[in-house]
C-alpha cells in the first residue's frame, strides 16, 4: 500500500484489568481477550512526548536543556453512547475500577488483508494463505467458525516469522523476533486471518477515564467524551 491510512475503519479494543507499570512488551499482550468498543466516534491522538528540564549556566551565559520523563498522555475520544454495546460496557467497567487496562488501536484496520487460511499440527505449525503477501514481524489474528489448532488463540495478536516465509506460507511466534509456536492438536472449523498494516497496531496500558455528554443543537449527533490515560509505553506492531 501507498503508506496513506484513513482514520476512517480504524478500531479501538479494551482488553483485561492489569497491574499497572511503565514499561510493557508486546509479551503483556499475549493472549489478551479484546473486545472492541463500539460507536468510535472521534478518535484523540495519541503518543509521548519529551518533558524537558532547564539548567542556566552562567560560563555559558545559555540555558541548557536536558530530557527527562516521558509522558504517553491522555487520548481524547468521543463515542455514539451505545448502552448494549460490549465494549462500551466494559469501557465503564474499567471507568469505575482504579487500575489500569490493556487497550488496543487498529489504525486503518478496515484496509487490512484478509483471508482463508489452513493451519498445520507441526512445529512450528505453517499457516497456509495463498499469496498473503505478509513479511516478517507483521501482526497476523486468526479467527475461526470453529477452533483453532491447539497453541493458537482467536483474536490474539501474532507475529510473522522469518523462517519458513514463502509467498503462499508462514509460521507466527508470539512476540515479534520470537520462536515459531508449535501446534500440537488439529481445530475444525473453517480458520481466517487478518493481517493489520506494520506499525500501525498501539497496544498499551492505560486508565479508563470518565467525560461529559456532549451538547448541541438540534440537529447535532448525540455524543460523549471518554478518555484514555496512557500509564505505559506504547508498543507498536
Amino acid at each position: 500500500m501507498s503508506g496513506l491510512y484513513p482514520i476512517s475503519g480504524s478500531k479501538l479494543y479494551i482488553g483485561g484489568r492489569v497491574t499497572g507499570k511503565g514499561t510493557v512488551t508486546a509479551a503483556d499482550f499475549a493472549g489478551a481477550t479484546w473486545t472492541e468498543v463500539g460507536g468510535w466516534a472521534n478518535a484523540g491522538a495519541v503518543g509521548d512526548t519529551q518533558n524537558v528540564g532547564e539548567q542556566d549556566l552562567i560560563n555559558e551565559r545559555r540555558t541548557r536543556k536536558f530530557k527527562t520523563t516521558v509522558n504517553g498522555g491522555t487520548m481524547d475520544n468521543q463515542f455514539v453512547p451505545m448502552a448494549l454495546d460490549p465494549g462500551q460496557i466494559k469501557f465503564k467497567e474499567a471507568i469505575a475500577d482504579c487500575n489500569p487496562f490493556q487497550f488496543k488501536i487498529e489504525w486503518g484496520a478496515d484496509c487490512m488483508p484478509e483471508g482463508p487460511v489452513t493451519i498445520s499440527v507441526a512445529e512450528p505449525g505453517v499457516v497456509t494463505w495463498q499469496g498473503h503477501g505478509l513479511v516478517a514481524g507483521q501482526p497476523v489474528v486468526f479467527a475461526s467458525t470453529g477452533a483453532l489448532p491447539t497453541g493458537l488463540t482467536a483474536g490474539t495478536v501474532y507475529y510473522v516469522i522469518a523462517a519458513g516465509l514463502a509467498s503462499d506460507a508462514f509460521s507466527v511466534a508470539a512476540t515479534p523476533g520470537g520462536a515459531g509456536i508449535a501446534t500440537t492438536a488439529a481445530g475444525n472449523g473453517t480458520h481466517t486471518a487478518s493481517a493489520p498494516p506494520a506499525g500501525m497496531t498501539d497496544m498499551f496500558y492505560g486508565l479508563a477515564l470518565p467525560g461529559a455528554r456532549q451538547g448541541g443543537g438540534a440537529t447535532s449527533a448525540h455524543l460523549r467524551n471518554w478518555s484514555i490515560a496512557v500509564d505505559s509505553n506504547i508498543i507498536e506492531v
